[in-house]
């Protein structure tokens, strides 16, 4: 019985979940996932992170609030100062990621 309960609250979520809220909350893992990996010095997973938000922003310009869109693009903005940051401070890191 508990896991028919379950299992109905979870299709009442999966109803109530609109895509644009779904993507929301993935760009701000994507976000929050990039700065750990520069933190663990892997400016390769990070700058993927970045290309990946970067990517998928546009598909929610007509979907979610302007100040939703601007909050996404400051984050983005934010993480990709700071991995460039990363870069200036660590050169050679990316030449060996690549290769």
């Amino acid at each position: 019985m508990a896991d028919e309960q379950e299992q109905l609250t979870a299709e009442e979520l999966v109803k109530q979940l609109k895509v644009s809220d779904l993507l929301l909350g993935t760009l701000a893992s994507l976000v929050q996932l990039g700065y750990a990996k520069l933190g663990e010095g892997d400016a390769g997973q990070a700058r993927l992170a970045i290309e990946a938000v970067r990517a998928l922003t546009p598909v929610l310009e007509s979907a979610v609030s302007a100040e939703a869109l601007r909050d996404v693009r400051q984050a983005t903005a934010n993480l990709q100062l700071a991995y460039a940051e990363k870069l200036r401070a660590t050169p050679d890191q990316e030449t060996q990621e690549e290769t």
